[in-house]
């Protein structure tokens, strides 16, 4: 399975359709948002259609820029069958092989407008992945990256999310996907065995 995952494009109407042709470009199977896809919730315009016209399915979970309910409205409007809001729920999928792949999320962060604390992003990450823990490999999506995971630093200071790491532990996914830390956009690491990526605006390739 091909994978387009981003983050943190913030009603860049110009990026998201350069994303979109990247998707289709690279014959992704899926594409994957991981929050803060507006500003403020300041248009909703603009930011699903572009990947559906390429004929893209599309997994998103709210930033700390956006509520649960305009994403559910933006799912509406583009269909569930092709679009799902991955906060709180989970998804098996099959790839070219015929293997499951589960995939889990949770939006928001530990700041911003549309924010949770760390107890709420656990419960609601945990809650999702439990869904899927009888398969094998699964991929959960966050905004917030985990906490001391080497791409939450801002300055000196670690700002993921202690939840986020607990559930990590937990249900040992095989790749945790996020954005909302702007200065490690694109950098990579690892808890135990699940590799952890700040997809970043720009996008990131990835083949599971």
């Amino acid at each position: 399975m091909k994978i387009l995952a981003a983050s943190d494009t913030h009603n860049d109407k110009k990026l998201i359709r350069e994303l979109a042709g990247k998707a289709e470009k690279e014959k992704v199977d899926i594409v994957i948002l991981c929050g803060d896809i507006t500003f403020m919730e300041s248009d909703l315009e603009g930011i699903l259609g572009p990947f559906r016209k390429k004929g893209k399915k599309v997994l998103v979970v709210p930033g700390n820029h956006e509520s649960v309910a305009s994403v559910d409205f933006l799912v509406e409007l583009y269909g569930k069958e092709e679009c799902k809001n991955m906060h709180g729920y989970s998804v098996v999928m099959k790839d070219k092989k015929g293997e499951k792949i589960g995939f889990f999320g949770c939006g928001s962060a530990n700041i911003g407008p549309f924010s949770y604390d760390d107890k709420k992003i656990e419960d609601v990450l945990r809650g999702a992945g439990k869904k899927v823990s009888r398969v094998k490999r699964k991929i959960m999506i966050t905004h917030v990256p985990p906490y001391d995971s080497g791409v939450d630093k801002v300055g000196v200071s670690n700002t993921g999310s202690r939840g986020v790491r607990k559930v990590i532990t937990e249900l040992k996914p095989e790749l945790c996907l996020c954005g909302h830390i702007h200065e490690t956009a694109g950098k990579q690491s690892k808890i135990g065995k699940t590799k952890v990526i700040n997809v970043g605006k720009k996008g990131t390739i990835i083949k599971v």
